[in-house]
């Protein structure tokens, strides 16, 4: 019983139960902001305009223009911050990138609660979003805690822990999405829509900074990089060194570009696709809008099953490309969406969408010592990021610009955007083969000169 006990508490203070509250709070936070922000431009004035926004082109304009204010704030403040958060936690303080993303995390949930309460502007989410990303936001928050999760395990289940973690943080997404349009709409004499919904997100992300701060736990690295890498090779006695780094820089190169690439057209179309959903033809409400956030979050799970099932049979790098070829094809059929059952079609599609990211962590994480965890996947988390400020003004002009005759232009965009992501992986894939071959010939030559000399 006693051990039972112990493992119990192993696992409750690992990094699984911590993703679980944080998304539960933010899945419930996401649907309630894009509810609010509808209904404060349900009639407002948009600025470009002068005019008041009643009609849905001039709604969808006023909520575009605000969720693109909001995500370059909310993406381009934390760059500076969560590098600090980064090298803090490689120097031993590795509850820090996790802890202080927390807070901020928090504090935009009682923001948008004091928002509804009291009926302050809308832009007062602007100033919760500059301090969220003081705090280094998901910037900070995610590397750290896949830093906690690389620390214990090695580099042949690497991948595999790091999917298990997006597994989890993709069914408290899911649960919380299904909750969230319900609590939202639930309403009392003494409170409005969306306060309960608030006052639970509120909570959640309390627990969560208590959990990150009293109970979790940091392991100490299992293992360093080793030969058995089979991305990126070390030296060996045939292979000079420096070389050897050389072709190690360019495989992270390729990897970081695919990275950038493939991230920068899931960050245009999520960008794009809540408000997408609550205008014509689909015209969603809050419950509605939940099952639509729960759809994508089951890609999660499948993600997960999916990248366990394929890796029996294919390399990292032929999972990374079903992933982006999976994604591409479900966003591209999401540009001609006109009923809703065609919307969970193309989130059909994209089953295995999420397999690419947290592979190209895992397969980076892997080549480096474990002191640098942190600040190597900071630094592809921000890579991930400093392109937001082209990407997400860009997708929305072009949004804005094309819905009176194709809306859902931008989707395909975002097509193409995968499908280039897809080239820089396959150079990887190639020389990785080319890296092989060329080490079965030299095993082969060695073994020849062997049995000669016997």
């Amino acid at each position: 019983m006693s051990s039972w006990c112990r493992s119990a508490f192993g696992a409750v203070r690992g990094v699984e139960p911590l993703v679980v509250l944080e998304q539960l709070g933010t899945s419930l936070f996401d649907t309630a902001l894009l509810m609010v922000v509808k209904d404060r431009y349900a009639d407002a004035t948009h600025p470009g305009t002068g005019t008041r926004a009643s009609g849905e082109d001039e709604q969808q304009k006023a909520m575009s223009d605000f969720y693109m204010v909001n995500n370059l704030i909310a993406q381009l403040t934390p760059i500076v911050p969560a590098l600090l958060l980064a090298k803090a936690g490689d120097r031993g303080w590795r509850r820090v990138p996790v802890v202080v993303p927390l807070c901020g995390y928090l504090l935009s949930s009682v923001a948008l609660l004091q928002v509804v309460l009291f009926g302050l502007p809308i832009q007062v989410m602007f100033g919760a979003a500059v301090f969220l990303g003081i705090s280094g936001g998901f910037c900070a928050y995610w590397p750290g805690v896949m830093t906690l999760a690389s620390l214990g395990s090695n580099t042949e289940n690497r991948s595999q822990v790091m999917m298990r973690v997006e597994l989890m943080y993709g069914a408290a997404g899911l649960l919380g999405s299904l909750l969230s349009g319900h609590v939202f709409l639930l309403y009392s004499s003494s409170v409005g829509h969306g306060t309960v919904l608030l006052y639970v997100c509120t909570l959640l992300n309390l627990l969560s900074l208590i959990h990150a701060t009293v109970l979790l736990q940091v392991r100490q690295a299992s293992s360093e990089p080793d030969e058995s890498s089979p991305l990126l090779p070390h030296s060996s006695n045939s292979v000079p060194a420096e070389t050897s780094s050389r072709k190690s820089t360019v495989n992270m190169v390729l990897l970081f570009s695919a990275a950038i690439l493939y991230g920068s057209s899931v960050g245009g179309a999520v960008e794009i696709l809540g408000i997408f959903v609550i205008k014509e033809p689909l015209q969603w409400n809050a419950a509605q809008v939940g099952y639509g956030n729960a759809a994508g979050f089951v890609v999660f799970l499948t993600s997960f099953l999916g990248a366990v099932a394929f890796r029996r049979c294919v390399s990292d790098v032929a999972l990374i490309l079903i992933g982006m070829l999976s994604f591409a094809s479900g966003i591209y059929f999401m540009s001609f969406v006109t009923a809703s059952y065609m919307f969970y079609l193309a989130r059909a599609l994209s089953l295995f969408g999420l397999i690419p990211l947290p592979t190209i962590r895992s397969l980076l994480s892997q080549q480096v010592p474990s002191s640098l965890f942190g600040i190597t996947l900071t630094a592809l988390q921000l890579a991930l990021r400093l392109p937001a400020l082209a990407y997400i003004p860009a997708f929305t002009k072009l949004y804005q610009r094309t819905l009176d005759w194709f809306p859902g232009f931008v989707f395909t965009i975002s097509s193409i955007m995968a499908v280039l992501g897809m080239i820089p992986i396959s150079v990887v894939g190639c020389r990785w083969s080319r890296h092989k071959r060329s080490q079965e010939t030299e095993a082969t030559t060695e073994t020849r000169h062997a049995d000669k000399d016997n």
